[in-house]
């Protein structure tokens, strides 16, 4: 990111945040567990950020909103709402905007997520190099922050695309997301970030896009193992790595949320859920007339999540992964 461009995000989050701090003091009696949430991350968290980038990935056009509250399209890359959303909701924050909550009653949350964005420079992770100030300091430090990321390098670098494969084998690979993923963590917690949670990849091989591009007979779909071995092994490495990150940073908490089970969990024993495709989106199936029926997918595109699933996701992330954040 040039210069220039740094500093106007720089004031743009600064904007931001002081209005973090007058909405999270308009109402003290609702006490939510953290006083904002703050996502950093790819396509997967992006709440239509992307609405503003000059960019080739845009969600703002139907049949993308299609379950959201109002039936628009809002840049989310879903059929409605993102897992964030449903975690800042469950968390008594105003998930970026609902048009449904009031902000008279809660606090809100602010997204730099962008959908094409990634921890390896070929995929543009926002980068940031200014400290937040006064009060706007604490409300950062007491913030969920969440940074979700990874999908796309792996992707667009080194599945699809060769870029990266000229440089590195996958474990060369991986190593060079983590260092970057440690950088950026590292600079958050300068910016006074303190609790933040650390989101590792999803089973990149049941993607559907994964599977058109890959299967020698894309009718018989079937998720690529050794795309998901990659995912299970950069996983592990990432949650060797957080504690010790972790002890690098003075009153600092990192936790681990594993997508890659639940998501796995869903694909694997989709009638427990209610689902019954797995392996191909419902946005480009011709059933999107009954936005209803996509309840009964997992991917709403080749690429995103439905609604529904999302929703299961973020359950488990505040029943399993919140409490790790707060104090004992």
């Amino acid at each position: 990111m040039s210069s220039s461009k740094s500093n106007l995000f720089m004031v743009a989050l600064l904007l931001v945040s002081m209005t973090i701090i007058n909405t999270c003091g308009a109402n003290a009696s609702t006490n939510p567990k953290f006083p904002a949430i703050v996502i950093f991350g790819d396509l997967t968290v992006d709440p239509g950020n992307n609405n503003y980038i000059d960019t080739i990935f845009k969600g703002n056009i139907a049949p993308y909103g299609i379950n959201f509250p109002g039936h628009v399209p809002t840049g989310r890359f879903s059929d409605g709402k993102l897992v964030t959303d449903f975690v800042a909701s469950s968390l008594g924050i105003n998930p970026f905007l609902d048009p449904n909550l009031s902000n008279d009653d809660l606090c809100t949350g602010v997204s730099f997520a962008s959908a094409d964005s990634g921890y390896d420079d070929l995929t543009t992770l926002l980068s940031m190099s200014s400290r937040f100030q006064g009060k706007a300091n604490n409300i950062i430090a007491e913030a969920l922050v969440v940074v979700s990321a990874g999908t796309n390098d792996l992707i667009f670098n080194f599945f699809d695309l060769p870029t990266r494969r000229l440089e590195f084998d996958i474990s060369g690979y991986q190593s060079s997301v983590l260092q970057r993923l440690e950088d950026f963590v590292k600079q958050i917690y300068d910016l006074g970030c303190r609790n933040i949670v650390v989101a590792g990849l999803p089973p990149v091989g049941c993607l559907p896009v994964q599977m058109t591009f890959r299967l020698e007979n894309p009718m018989n779909r079937q998720c690529l193992e050794n795309q998901n071995s990659d995912a299970r092994s950069y996983n592990k490495k990432l949650v060797k790595l957080l504690p010790k990150i972790q002890v690098e940073l003075p009153r600092s908490k990192l936790v681990y949320t594993d997508i890659y089970q639940p998501l796995m969990d869903m694909i694997t024993h989709p009638q427990q859920y209610g689902i019954v495709e797995t392996t191909v989106g419902c946005c480009g199936t011709g059933v999107l007339g009954l936005s209803l029926f996509c309840n009964s997918y997992v991917f709403w595109d080749s690429v995103h999540p439905t609604q529904k699933v999302y929703q299961q996701l973020a359950k488990y992330i505040v029943k399993e992964v919140v409490p790790k954040l707060l104090p004992n």
